[in-house]
């Protein structure tokens, strides 16, 4: 059995999720999948169950009924994947804008001795192809915000392309976990970093979907604000040994 598996939270991404799937295994990497999809009404399950019969023991799927959130889809996910024998699990979207490529560099990451490994958009500057500015400039600057507030070095703290060493996921509450949508990333940084495991931030190309439909809105990013806000203050009367 491999020792890497691939989450992918999934709610309407027909166009993508046989293409995406292929990709990942298609890589000189053993990794498994794990599609979590929260009742998608466009047939993605479905799909997924196809090729399911073309990769036993290799694709699985959770299916959730309506959509409850990108982070407890995730950590739905994370739970399944401690049941079982995985070293590192991963998060990644459905839509390319995270190139199933990069996988193999966040892997070697953590092999080298990352305990959380970012795909990051901001290590070396500013690699997002496909994004209005108005985008670039608010996810960017939601970065340096929670730099500012939390006190950590993370350039990229709402990325959504990780790998994680199970270590991390054992060690964090995921059932305390607070957040669903961008503040959930941060949530996850902040919390391994508080609890002292080595993040390492691996540059990536964020290509925006050109399939599908953003499931971003301005209620997560107003999660996300006040959320650090709330971490912050919330970690001051918490001890994380």
């Amino acid at each position: 059995m491999t020792d890497s598996v691939v989450i992918i939270p999934t709610y309407n991404e027909i166009e993508n999720i046989e293409s995406i799937i292929r990709k990942v295994f298609s890589l000189p990497v053993d990794f498994n999948i794990l599609v979590v999809d929260d009742g998608s009404p466009d047939g993605t399950a479905n799909c997924v169950k196809n090729l399911m019969l073309e990769f036993p023991e290799r694709l699985f799927i959770e299916e959730r009924r309506g959509k409850l959130g990108l982070g407890t889809a995730y950590i739905h996910g994370f739970k399944w994947a401690l049941a079982r024998t995985y070293t590192y699990i991963f998060e990644m979207d459905a839509d390319f804008s995270h190139n199933p490529d990069d996988l193999i560099r966040l892997r070697d990451a953590a092999l080298n001795g990352g305990d959380m490994v970012i795909g990051s958009r901001y290590v070396n500057g500013v690699n997002v192809v496909n994004w209005p500015m108005s985008r670039v400039l608010m996810s960017y600057f939601a970065s340096v915000y929670v730099r500012l507030i939390m006190r950590i070095k993370v350039q990229d703290a709402t990325a959504g392309f990780v790998c994680f060493n199970r270590k991390v996921l054992e060690k964090i509450a995921l059932d305390n976990i607070k957040f669903v949508g961008y503040a959930f990333q941060i949530e996850m940084k902040f919390k391994a970093i508080k609890y002292g495991f080595k993040v390492i931030e691996v540059p990536i190309i964020f290509t925006d979907r050109t399939l599908g439909v953003s499931k971003m809105s301005t209620k997560i990013f107003r999660e996300a604000f006040i959320g650090v806000i709330q971490l912050k203050v919330e970690s001051l009367f918490k001890s994380y040994k």
